[in-house]
C-alpha cells in the first residue's frame, strides 16, 4: 500500500480489520464455514481495489472495481445471513459499512467510461 491517502483503499482496509475480528468471534462460537466466507469475500473488496490502483490500463482498473463490487455485495450477503440465522454474532456497524462500501466502487465504475 502506498503511504498517500486513498479514501478507499483505507476504506476498505479498515473494514478487512474489523471483519477479521468478527470471523475470529464466528469461529470461537464454530461457526466456520460462514467465517470462512465472510473473510474471503471482505479481504477480497481490499485486495482487488489495491490492484486496480496499478492497472495497466483503464480497462483493467475498471475490471478490478467490478470484482471488488461484486465482492463487496457477497459480503452484505454474508453479513445479511449473520444478521437472520439463529445463534450467530452479528453487528449492523459492519452492514453498513459494506453498504457505503458497494456505493463508491459502484460510481467509480460508472464514472470510468
Amino acid at each position: 500500500m502506498s503511504d498517500r491517502p486513498n479514501l478507499i483503499v483505507d476504506l476498505t482496509f479498515n473494514f478487512s480489520l474489523k471483519i477479521i475480528a468478527f470471523t475470529e468471534q464466528l469461529e470461537t462460537r464454530r461457526k466456520f464455514n460462514m467465517a470462512n466466507q465472510l473473510f474471503k469475500s471482505c479481504t477480497s473488496i481490499g485486495a482487488n481495489i489495491c490492484e486496480a490502483q496499478r492497472a495497466e490500463s483503464k480497462n483493467d482498473f475498471k475490471h478490478k472495481y467490478k470484482i471488488a463490487y461484486k465482492e463487496a455485495e457477497e459480503t452484505e450477503y454474508w453479513l445479511k445471513l449473520c444478521k437472520h440465522a439463529e445463534n450467530y454474532p452479528f453487528e449492523q456497524t459492519l452492514l453498513d459499512d459494506v453498504q457505503a462500501i458497494i456505493r463508491v466502487p459502484g460510481k467509480i465504475i460508472s464514472s470510468t467510461k
